[in-house]
């Protein structure tokens, strides 16, 4: 197994104490009685986002690698929401909606909430929700726009690995992408194969119904849902001159760079790609 500690969890705090304990020092943290008052905890579970939003169409994504020339975040399908969940509640545990804005699609959603002040600049305008079945798995991955995110959680149990920035040499970073290999078993992972798993050091926390983690900017996450579940993202961007730079390179180069060359060279492109990972990595424990 890998070295993993609990993220710390508490019940309420107030912004000075977040800003000074977690937001300053970029540190995880999971708050538990955060959304006790929003009608959020009370309202939200399957059957209501159902009847809320079961109409709408949705794109639905899976765990396969993006091979030839398919863009790594193209969906896989789209249906009805109603549909969906239909699937999820016989089984499905491979499709998972993924950043839907409930802001512009299901405006309805946004009376249930509010935006806790943290200290955190949240941007108002992007509410998200990410579902998935029981025993869905979301790739080892960090966030493109280099948000800090506050991941309200509503419905069944979810699990999540996170790992510090300064831990991406041991992670496996596929090059022009913001995931690690889609390979790796973090839960069972294979040392023998990706011997840099065992230098790599994280957290885990377990969400339950109505808590809330602070997940800083630029963290390593893997998600799991041990039961049918969605969680709604409020994300705060990037002020410190470093990081913005960190977002506009991700988005205008790493991004245009990945879709031009999946196009222009398709499969080669990928397999490149993930002969560099193995290469890099095992460089920085010194196995060649």
């Amino acid at each position: 197994m890998l070295e993993l500690q609990p993220v710390e969890t508490i019940e309420t705090i107030d912004k000075k104490s977040f800003i000074k304990k977690y937001k300053n020092i970029n540190k995880p943290v999971v708050i538990t009685k955060l959304t006790q008052d929003w009608s959020a905890r009370k309202k939200w579970n399957i059957d209501y986002i159902k009847t809320v939003a079961g109409d709408n169409v949705v794109p639905l994504y899976d765990s396969r690698p993006s091979t030839n020339r398919k863009h790594q975040h193209a969906p896989a399908a789209h249906m009805p929401l109603k549909s969906y969940i239909d699937l999820l509640q016989k089984g499905e545990r491979n499709l998972r909606m993924f950043f839907y804005n409930i802001l512009a699609e299901a405006p309805q959603l946004t009376k249930d909430f509010n935006y806790p002040d943290l200290g955190l600049h949240l941007f108002k305008k992007l509410p998200v929700l990410f579902l998935g079945g029981k025993d869905a798995r979301v790739q080892m991955h960090f966030d493109i726009d280099m948000a800090d995110i506050l991941l309200c959680h509503f419905g069944g149990k979810k699990r999540i690995m996170l790992f510090s920035p300064e831990q991406t040499k041991y992670i496996y970073r596929v090059p022009f992408s913001f995931s690690s290999l889609n390979t790796i078993d973090y839960e069972n992972p294979d040392y023998e194969k990706y011997p840099a798993l065992k230098e790599l050091k994280g957290e885990i926390a377990e969400l339950n119904h109505g808590d809330v983690i602070y997940i800083p900017s630029g963290y390593w996450h893997y998600i799991m849902y041990d039961d049918i579940s969605f969680s709604m993202a409020l994300r705060a961007f990037p002020r410190r001159p470093k990081t913005f730079l960190k977002l506009l390179h991700n988005l205008l180069f790493i991004r245009t760079i990945d879709g031009l060359m999946r196009k222009v060279v398709g499969q080669s492109w990928n397999e490149r790609n993930e002969k560099q990972t193995i290469h890099k990595t095992h460089r920085h424990i010194n196995i060649k």
